[in-house]
């Protein structure tokens, strides 16, 4: 995708193959700042904070990590101390895991002399097939668009809500939720999108409508609380988000206020889609609500929040009573019973175990 008519990825190697840059999203909206790493702690820490954040991006940000620790120490056991370090960053995600397993895989079998190459061959590899994916998502997903706006008036755009951010800043490239978009934009297909602010990190109304915003694409950011109201008085067509584990049952596990999305969704006839790569689904895993770790987050998340002021500067303020606590669960399950169906890179399926598995083949 394109930031000010530049292409860019949301993460990828330098040149020099001893460092990896990334976008730094707790800078934006209000600024555009590149990062660099060196070491694979940085990532870490990245991941941690936030700097790179989206399941998919996790994952490849991952990988990367791991070739700048073999780069630094190619042995069996700083391999596996990098990837139990890499994988505890974030207890949620399954692309991770995935990303991981997939890099320790081609690794295992190779001698430490030869293994930075191999690295930095297969992350950019699993970065290459991730971003394909997401376009595949796309292409797949705006099916769903074209099909809303068949019999609607040219002037009359299909409102698709969303929730936290699903588009290329969470992926290496193109998005998953918002890929559909994106192509229903590029393809002259009048969409709107109602943009969730995402409370408490705000990535609907920072993070998403940025990327809207950069690619001309018509959104409204909206307070989380709202997408009942709207669906209600028929502004919503569909609902698409992404997720950051999906069971193989189809329980959804997403940004925290997803669920209560999918509730309003059903409630007033909405259609609910789920956009995610095969990455993102945990075949181990059939009971959402009971087996998915959930991230809690620090409370201060909730407490405090970062925004510009008058003068242009980035400040952080309180903005609840100094002696009341706060708790942060960064993420909820949305049962698949709630769920329309899945856009993948494969196709869309309904949210079934046996339509999920055929599609990827699984048994």
């Amino acid at each position: 995708m394109k930031v000010g008519g530049v292409h860019y990825r949301s993460v990828w190697p330098g040149d020099d193959r001893r460092s990896v840059h990334a976008i730094d999203q707790t800078r934006l909206p209000h600024a555009f700042e590149i990062v660099r790493f060196t070491r694979r702690e940085e990532i870490e820490r990245a991941i941690r904070n936030m700097q790179v954040r989206g399941a998919p991006l996790i994952g490849a940000s991952a990988a990367y990590g791991l070739c700048l620790e073999m780069a630094d120490d190619p042995s069996d056991a700083a391999l596996d101390a990098a990837c139990r370090s890499l994988l505890a960053t974030r207890p949620t995600a399954v692309d991770l895991a995935n990303f991981l397993e997939a890099m320790r895989e081609a690794l295992g079998p190779v001698s430490p002399a030869d293994r930075a190459e191999c690295a930095w061959q297969r992350a950019e590899e699993l970065a290459d097939a991730s971003a394909a994916s997401c376009r595949s998502i796309g292409e797949h997903g705006v099916k769903l668009i074209e099909q809303l706006c068949e019999g609607r008036d040219a002037s009359d755009p299909v409102n698709v809500l969303t929730h936290c951010n699903a588009g290329w800043l969470a992926t290496v490239d193109w998005g998953t939720a918002l890929a559909p978009i994106y192509l229903a934009h590029d393809r002259g297909i009048p969409v709107h999108v109602w943009v969730d602010e995402t409370r408490p990190r705000n990535q609907g109304a920072s993070l998403t409508a940025w990327e809207l915003g950069q690619h001309g694409v018509p959104h409204t950011v909206v307070v989380d609380g709202a997408a009942g109201h709207l669906a209600q008085r028929g502004r919503v067509q569909l609902v698409l988000t992404g997720t950051d584990r999906t069971t193989a049952d189809g329980d959804v596990c997403n940004k925290v206020g997803t669920y209560l999305k999918a509730l309003a969704a059903l409630d007033n006839g909405v259609p609910f889609w789920v956009a995610l790569p095969e990455t993102s689904i945990d075949w181990s895993l059939r009971d959402g609500v009971a087996e998915i770790p959930i991230e809690e987050r620090d409370p201060t998340e909730v407490t405090w929040i970062s925004g510009c002021d008058t003068s242009g500067r980035v400040v952080d303020v309180r903005i609840t009573p100094e002696a009341s606590p706060a708790a942060n669960p960064a993420f909820d399950v949305t049962p698949a019973r709630l769920v329309t169906g899945f856009v993948t890179e494969r196709g869309l399926c309904a949210a079934t175990p046996g339509a999920l598995s055929r599609l990827h083949a699984r048994p």
